[in-house]
């Protein structure tokens, strides 16, 4: 086989991730990495040793050009994904496109029908839909180990310190210069959560999802939410609940669960970790592996396998980030909702944790959980 070019937009912040992925395939023979573009280049020890001199360039159409690149991967500030996204695929050059693929429905829509019209290959990062945990709970429902489906939910309670909200310009912002950013905790970092439980929910394409209600709530000085809650209603009527903070007391992994009338599914979806729960059973705990999206693609492009996370089955979840980026700006919390932990110097919302795991119990939203810093229910609606 053939090692495949790569070049990497975006090298720096999660990019050191997708850097240390390219030198771990290329020590494979599978890749080498042809190019980095960066505004400011790398130096010598921000390249991973094993990974040589790669061209590196602040223009990546020329940097295409220049390498001969067959895959680009993309992981730059959320509002140039669709600009840089349709630059590479005008070249026929495939995709690896950081998550949230695009800021807005609008501009998901021009990139994945632009590559489409292109004829490349695309696909979207959500690394935890590459879990062989999440076709086994698919086997695990049809077999009806837990009986009918009642619902899914999500939950994440992470930290985030306040030097997170300054590591980039466009951090924690909805809007920057006029143009949509939507940099929030259900859009980006915990973005996982809500894909996944679409996923499990049989809801991942655009026509899946009829309805959505959102609670967006912020404790840091951020324009977007940190505390936050969606419910979407499928189009098969079911519910999907996900909950997710950065602003937890302790903060533990992030996990789905498939409720049912007979038991219930976990998965802690950063862990490939399942856990099965059902009557007349004692408790079944599994670990699965993972398919690495980048060695998917490159197997894709070299041998046509079968991509695993392909822009329409995002569908459901840009339906999500459209209904976040058309509900009213995030309430700050009050500040007796919430204080300050000097030594980690990061915002925390007392009780949250609690919310967060009884919201993905319970498919309920914060505001009918009576959390007090919760407006009464009106929710912020979107009928798709």
């Amino acid at each position: 086989m053939s090692t495949v070019d790569i070049v990497l937009a975006g090298a720096r912040g999660h990019g050191r991730w997708h850097l240390e992925n390219i030198r771990r395939l290329q020590d494979k023979g599978i890749v080498r990495l042809a190019g980095i573009c960066e505004l400011t280049p790398l130096t010598g020890d921000e390249i991973p040793e094993g990974l040589g001199t790669p061209e590196q360039s602040a223009d990546f159409g020329a940097l295409l050009d220049a390498t001969g690149a067959r895959i680009a991967v993309i992981c730059t500030p959320i509002p140039t994904h669709t600009d840089l996204a349709l630059a590479a695929a005008s070249r026929g050059v495939h995709l690896l496109l950081e998550k949230p693929p695009a800021p807005s429905y609008a501009e998901f829509r021009r990139m994945a029908d632009g590559v489409a019209a292109a004829g490349v290959a695309c696909q979207i990062g959500f690394q935890s839909l590459g879990s062989h945990a999440v076709p086994a709970i698919r086997e695990l429902v049809e077999e009806g180990a837990i009986g009918e489906v009642t619902g899914i939910g999500g939950a994440g309670a992470w930290a985030r310190a306040e030097a997170y909200y300054r590591r980039a310009p466009w951090a924690g912002k909805r809007r920057m210069n006029g143009v949509d950013v939507i940099d929030g905790a259900l859009t980006n970092p915990l973005a996982h959560a809500v894909a996944t439980a679409l996923a499990l929910g049989d809801a991942s394409r655009a026509e899946d999802v009829t309805r959505i209600e959102t609670e967006l709530l912020r404790a840091n000085d951020i324009e977007s939410d940190d505390t936050s809650c969606v419910r979407v209603t499928t189009a098969n009527g079911l519910q999907v609940t996900v909950a997710v903070t950065l602003c937890a007391e302790d903060p533990d992994e992030p996990y789905v669960v498939v409720h049912g009338d007979r038991g219930r599914i976990t998965y802690w979806y950063k862990q490939d970790r399942v856990l099965l729960q059902r009557a007349g059973h004692g408790p079944e705990e599994y670990e699965y592996g993972r398919t690495d999206l980048l060695e998917n693609l490159v197997d894709h492009v070299t041998d046509g396998d079968d991509l695993l996370v392909v822009p329409d089955a995002t569908g459901a979840f840009m339906k999500v980030v459209e209904a976040i980026r058309l509900a009213p700006d995030p309430a700050p919390l009050p500040a007796t909702a919430w204080h300050l932990l000097p030594d980690e110097d990061r915002r925390v919302v007392p009780g949250i944790d609690g919310l967060v795991a009884a919201a993905a119990d319970s498919l309920a939203l914060y505001s009918e959980l009576g959390a007090d810093w919760a407006r009464p229910h009106v929710a912020n609606e979107v009928s798709t």
